[in-house]
């Protein structure tokens, strides 16, 4: 475990910062602090939580909210069932541990690990999963108790944060131009949804399921050629 806490430390120092900014906007929009102290340790999902802050501040679209945080991180299905070789063996708590630390940063690191030792596994995982949540929910914190004594943080463009957030996600998932036609049609379909008044997360909900149409669509495609 200490392998892995001390080699996601470097990512970490982003995870905090991105974390800070997220903690001050949420403050902004009427979160308390120990409101998103209690997500982001039981939730821990950026994208998540990003669209349930926007929602709940904004509408009532709660289940919309949910529903696009969940399609959001659909990428975790797949995320878990590359780790089927680590966890195997496991308890079912610290399965579900295992499962709940890990994230985008300490995945890809392990992942990384294991392709240079094959020994690097649920220690590595785990360790460097606990020092990302902690990072997390301590960053989100420490911003949100800032932010609600600062003044409107628009003013400054801040609010510009979550959109950034989102764009450096999205350019961390890209594979290259095979992604090209299935993002083109979620970004089509959730603006022209958004431009005809739908909200926010239901939109997202409706870019995603296009794109995952579309996705099948030219993989099935691709095989038919082959």
């Amino acid at each position: 475990m200490k392998n892995g806490a001390l080699s996601i430390l470097p990512l970490a120092v982003g995870v905090a910062v991105y974390g800070f900014a997220f903690g001050l906007l949420a403050a902004q929009v009427g979160f308390p602090w120990w409101g998103v102290a209690l997500m982001s340790s039981f939730v821990h999902a950026g994208s998540s939580q990003i669209v349930a802050v926007e929602q709940f501040s904004g509408t009532s679209a709660v289940i919309g909210a949910a529903l696009a945080g969940a399609a959001l991180n659909l990428r975790y299905i797949g995320i878990i069932a590359s780790l089927s070789e680590v966890l195997s063996g496991l308890s079912l708590l610290m399965k579900l541990l295992a499962i709940h630390v890990t994230g985008d940063e300490n995945w890809a690191l392990t992942m990384a690990e294991r392709a240079k030792n094959p020994e690097a596994g649920v220690s590595f995982l785990i360790g460097s999963g606990l020092v990302v949540i902690t990072v997390w929910t301590t960053s989100t914190t420490l911003g949100a108790v800032a932010g609600s004594s600062l003044p409107n943080l628009e003013q400054f463009g801040l609010g510009f944060a979550f959109t950034a957030a989102f764009i450096a996600m999205a350019r961390g998932l890209w594979r290259g131009n095979s992604n090209l036609v299935p993002w083109v049609a979620v970004f089509a379909v959730t603006i022209c949804a958004v431009t005809l008044g739908a909200p926010k997360a239901y939109a997202i909900v409706a870019g995603v399921i296009c794109g995952l149409a579309v996705l099948h669509f030219v993989k099935n495609k691709k095989r038919i050629r082959l």
